[in-house]
């Protein structure tokens, strides 16, 4: 935002000079820039929100817009100032522009979640309603260390990078690890009922690593598991979402159980190495879908081989384990389960996972990179269907 100062009539401005008698905009031109202004966090214009309390406009060019935050302290309000700043200066006839900030009442902000929400008291998980149009993969696994969460960090990235918009929970309760792989530092906003979720390259997510103080443990039981995933699910305003990645905790517990009651459309990603012993653990994993009734999307393999400097190619973890979890998967659900993908092995692969930065981000062309990013465009222009789901149906009595 330029400074108060007084400028001379005749300074030029960007690349156009201002006169003093050159007309000034009109309140509606002004209303008209700021709906290209939208609220980082809800995404929505701030014309559309109630957000734009008063504009002003000076004989001499000056233009004064108050802006309504919706909380105190909003951690984007820099962000608001700066897209409401160059969105009414590229008008004719402004010499500058003065943002004043302001925050919603209680009963604005109620209107507010009204206007988003619903008059509905109690949320309702918006992926689980009839005609939900976004896709949900909860990505699974039978045990712990095989990079499921590295997979789903670095498939929503690529997911965002083609233009999709995309959300991410961290339902993995006891080994959170998305906010650090996908760089998100922010911490949710609070508006009204509603918790606005921090984005990180374009991903929406939300974890209970944000709500806990350093690197506390969380000790809870199944209830409290269940609760905090249907709070992440109905409580978070996630917009429209084109695609949303569930990282579930490894094996068949309280959580993917809670997927499959609170989410029946999900579709099951199954992440396993090469390791035999693995790929059995895998296929307990994608075999919870014949209990669940869940559609089992594919398997993705990780850790396939280390390439080395002179292309020899190394097997660390054995070979075949995710073709073999694929092929189980497709004899016991009685549709075909296509193996996404074998992901080599790549040192920067968990350096850019340490550092915040997906490695279909940083290194796109990278092998692993190729391998995450086909995966992801396969998982994101599948059609809509029946086919492989199982229905909960019996036949009728003659």
């Amino acid at each position: 935002m330029r400074g108060a100062s007084a400028t001379p009539s005749d300074e030029k401005v960007g690349a156009r000079a201002v006169t003093t008698t050159q007309e000034t905009p009109s309140v509606e031109d002004v209303r008209a820039a700021l709906n290209d202004v939208h609220d980082p966090e809800i995404h929505k214009p701030i014309t559309e929100l109630g957000m734009v309390k008063d504009i002003t406009i000076g004989d001499d060019g000056v233009v004064y817009v108050a802006i309504y935050l919706t909380v105190a302290g909003c951690p984007l309000k820099d962000t608001i100032t700066r897209d409401t700043t160059a969105a009414v200066e590229k008008l004719d006839g402004v010499r500058d522009v003065r943002v004043e900030l302001d925050v919603m009442s209680d009963e604005q902000r109620t209107e507010l979640r009204q206007k988003l929400r619903g008059d509905a008291e109690e949320p309702e998980i918006p992926f689980a309603q009839p005609g939900s149009m976004t896709r949900v993969y909860a990505v699974a696994s039978g045990k712990g260390g095989v990079g499921k969460s590295s997979v789903t960090v670095n498939l929503a990235a690529a997911m965002a990078r083609k233009g999709l918009s995309v959300g991410v929970v961290d339902a993995d309760i006891y080994g959170h690890s998305v906010p650090r792989m996908l760089g998100a530092a922010e911490k949710p906003t609070k508006v009204e009922k509603m918790i606005m979720p921090p984005q990180a390259h374009g991903v929406k997510t939300i974890s209970i690593g944000m709500f806990t103080p350093g690197n506390t443990p969380v000790v809870w039981r199944g209830p409290m598991l269940h609760r905090a995933l249907q709070q992440f699910l109905a409580d978070v305003f996630w917009g429209d979402l084109d695609i949303l990645l569930l990282d579930l905790p490894p094996g068949t517990g309280d959580i993917a159980i809670s997927v499959a009651q609170l989410i029946p459309n999900a579709e099951l990603l199954v992440v396993t190495t090469p390791q035999q012993a693995a790929a059995e653990v895998a296929e307990r994993a994608g075999a919870i879908a014949l209990q669940t009734r869940q559609r089992v999307a594919g398997v993705i393999e990780n850790m396939s081989w280390f390439e080395g400097p002179d292309g020899t190619r190394m097997e660390i973890f054995g070979s075949g384990g995710g073709q073999t979890v694929a092929d189980s998967l497709t004899r016991s659900v009685g549709a075909e389960v296509p193996l996404l993908g074998q992901v080599p092995l790549e040192p920067a692969l968990r350096e850019q996972g340490d550092a915040g930065t997906p490695l279909v981000l940083s290194e796109p062309d990278s092998a692993a990179s190729t391998v995450l990013t086909e995966a992801a465009e396969k998982l994101s222009v599948r059609a809509r269907g029946l086919s492989g789901m199982m229905l909960n149906v019996t036949p009728a009595g003659r």
